[in-house]
């Protein structure tokens, strides 16, 4: 029988819950330090305790880099099954969460499917789904309408729900005036944007905010703090919109942690690589460092098709300054729907990127399979660096695929191979060329 409501209600009372158990043995951390961080606020660990199949992870600057993948189906593909196929094909290849942002259909099934069978933390964003649900028009649904879908994503089992609370009747006057480049490109804030607009009304989600935060304590549910004012484009990069809603950003996490609910807050966007590093300064002292979750940065707009490279370019500039949380961007971005080769090809550059920055924040052990690939490769001996590779499958598909005539070597250098000639020379050995 659980006697805390929350992991940060029960980290606040001195628990160490079975799930900050698991994180601290996945970080290499203490239990205590885990423990400790979950009550600042500095770490959450998204659980529904309606989810009883999740393998536990923790968020947090200070730990590993995480990742998300977005998927779910629109009108234009709705297939289930397939996405279903992308959802576990995510989990093989190393992501620790699952967003479903489907658009269409009858969503509960699959989401509850989600939380019944796979072990990754599962993300909504009930804006989406309330349209969805209801079957209604955007204009006349109300305020309660918008809360008891906050309700219904919780009592499914959802771990965390992306929660435009930041944009306000404010946010109007000023998108009005400031005359952005692309306006407002987050899909929760644009709907948010329009019912404000055609309702005459404010935001239900910072309006009723305590009434949200009732909910989530009930259900151990992490709010995810919507950046509906991300930039879209680099011209609109750390522009008075998105920072006016990051400081609101930073009082909601105050009043979400007065009630012991967990907070993320989200981030851009688009941004030109010089303003990532302050962005992500800027957002740990205004939310006191909750977990900062980053789209990208994208920090080129002229890349379509390739934007899983330029999201990857950014977030490892974002996490490597203190981003915990990398929401992967895909080949497909701008374009379509992903497909199961768009997910995979979009996961591994998000990987590489959250890698290479827990490198460079020091995060215990992050660099050892760097350091069993070195050795692999000094030795020449292909079956460890298969062992070592983030995708081994792609790395032994193309050596196959253009395979040398000598075992030990690849078929760029052959016996030119600087490996080779070092190995023989440091061993005494004759190095033939020819």
């Amino acid at each position: 029988m659980r006697n805390y409501t929350t992991q940060m209600d029960a980290a606040r009372k001195g628990i160490i819950t079975p799930e900050m158990k698991i994180v601290a043995e996945k970080e290499y951390r203490t239990e205590e330090e885990i423990r400790s961080l979950v009550a600042r606020g500095q770490v959450a660990i998204p659980a529904n305790r309606l989810h009883t199949c999740i393998a536990a992870n923790g968020v947090g600057s200070m730990l590993r880099t995480k990742i998300n993948v977005n998927l779910g189906v629109s009108r234009d593909c709705r297939d289930y099954d397939v996405e279903m196929q992308k959802v576990m094909a995510a989990v093989n290849m190393g992501a620790e969460a699952i967003m479903d942002l489907s658009s269409h259909g009858d969503t509960q099934p699959f989401r509850r499917k989600l939380t019944s069978e796979c072990p990754a933390m599962i993300g909504t964003v009930p804006v989406y789904d309330s349209v969805i649900h209801y079957q209604r028009d955007l204009a006349t649904l109300t305020a309660k309408d918008f809360l008891d879908v906050v309700r219904l994503h919780a009592e499914d089992g959802v771990d965390f729900e992306t929660l435009h609370c930041g944009i306000t009747r404010k946010t109007i006057e000023q998108i009005k005036k400031h005359k952005r480049k692309m306006n407002i490109v987050s899909r929760g804030g644009s709907l948010i944007f329009a019912w404000m607009c055609m309702t005459g009304e404010e935001n239900p989600f910072y309006e009723y905010f305590d009434e949200i935060l009732s909910i989530c304590r009930e259900y151990d549910v992490t709010i995810s703090l919507g950046d509906a004012c991300r930039p879209g484009c680099l011209a609109d990069g750390s522009d008075v919109c998105q920072i006016e809603e990051l400081v609101r950003l930073g009082e909601l996490t105050k009043r979400a942690w007065e009630k012991d609910v967990q907070v993320m807050i989200e981030g851009p966007g688009h941004m030109p690589m010089d303003q990532i590093e302050a962005n992500m300064k800027i957002q740990q002292t205004i939310c006191m460092g909750a977990p900062f979750y980053v789209l990208g940065p994208v920090v080129t707009d002229i890349a379509p098709g390739y934007d899983h490279i330029t999201a990857a370019i950014g977030g490892s500039i974002a996490a490597s300054s203190g981003a915990a949380f990398l929401c992967y961007v895909t080949s497909a971005e701008h374009l379509a729907l992903p497909n199961l080769e768009d997910v995979k090809q979009g996961i591994m550059a998000t990987r590489i990127a959250a890698h290479a920055a827990d490198i460079a924040k020091k995060i215990p052990h992050a660099m050892d399979p760097d350091l069993a690939m070195a050795d692999a490769r000094r030795n020449l001996d292909w079956e460890a660096q298969w062992k070592c590779a983030m995708d081994p499958e792609t790395a032994k598909k193309i050596r196959d695929s253009r395979a040398s005539e000598e075992d030990d070597r690849c078929s760029m250098c052959g016996k030119f191979c600087a490996v080779r000639s070092m190995n023989k020379a440091l061993s005494g050995e004759y190095i033939d060329i020819l």
